[in-house]
């Protein structure tokens, strides 16, 4: 599919098939054994995307691209930074607003739309964990490309890896919550995005995290 029919059905995904869903997961609520592997992958990822950053981002802009019910934002906002929380759901910006301590608001500007929207500005990192997983090698790199020019720093991101257990469960549809239908995952490797980007930009491994259900691979942009 082409970048804007991705975009819509990842919006209409997020937005009303598993709001609930993702709610839940992000939250302290029980849930399911499947469910909490993938919470515990999340929550691993996040670390290690957060640990390529400095410990005090006072001044920082950085965006959180796909920042969904804003975990990353509240952790960027506490170390200092000035955050652009963009999300494609309307739903799970409020989510965000309303989990996140209202001491911390004036730092995040709050956005629902495109993370690739030109009217963003300028960064000095971007984060976008779990929100480029869905996109073609063609639209991945243009993305990338158009997020690391626009970046001082680095564009840290995951994508899923190509691995035979994840194709399996992908197949069954395990990945899925239960009753939802949600997009296809595209899985990609740092050395075919190395080859597809061809100069433009430059990409660093950051590791990989498996945790039951959650297997998510962690790499690093820049001009």
């Amino acid at each position: 599919m082409r970048y804007d029919q991705t975009l819509s059905q990842v919006e209409t995904y997020f937005d009303k098939t598993a709001t609930k869903t993702w709610e839940r997961l992000t939250s302290e609520a029980p849930v399911s054994r499947i469910r909490q592997t993938v919470r515990a992958g999340r929550d691993a990822m996040r670390v290690k995307l957060l640990s390529q950053l400095p410990l005090d981002l006072t001044g920082a802009r950085i965006l959180d691209a796909g920042c969904g019910a804003g975990q990353m934002t509240q952790e960027l906002a506490q170390r200092g930074a000035n955050v652009v929380a963009i999300d494609i759901s309307p739903s799970l910006i409020d989510i965000a607003k309303r989990r996140i301590p209202p001491h911390l608001h004036a730092q995040i500007d709050f956005r629902a739309g495109d993370m690739c929207a030109p009217d963003l500005g300028q960064f000095d990192h971007v984060i976008a964990m779990d929100s480029l997983i869905y996109y073609a090698q063609g639209d991945l790199t243009r993305v990338l490309e158009g997020l690391a020019a626009r970046t001082t720093g680095q564009v840290n991101f995951t994508v899923a890896p190509k691995t035979p257990l994840l194709m399996a469960m992908w197949y069954i549809g395990k990945l899925a919550p239960k009753g939802d239908k949600s997009p296809t995952m595209v899985p990609h490797s740092l050395a075919s995005l190395s080859r597809a980007l061809n100069g433009r930009a430059d990409l660093v491994d950051l590791g990989r995290v498996n945790s039951g259900f959650y297997i998510s691979h962690a790499m690093g942009c820049h001009k």
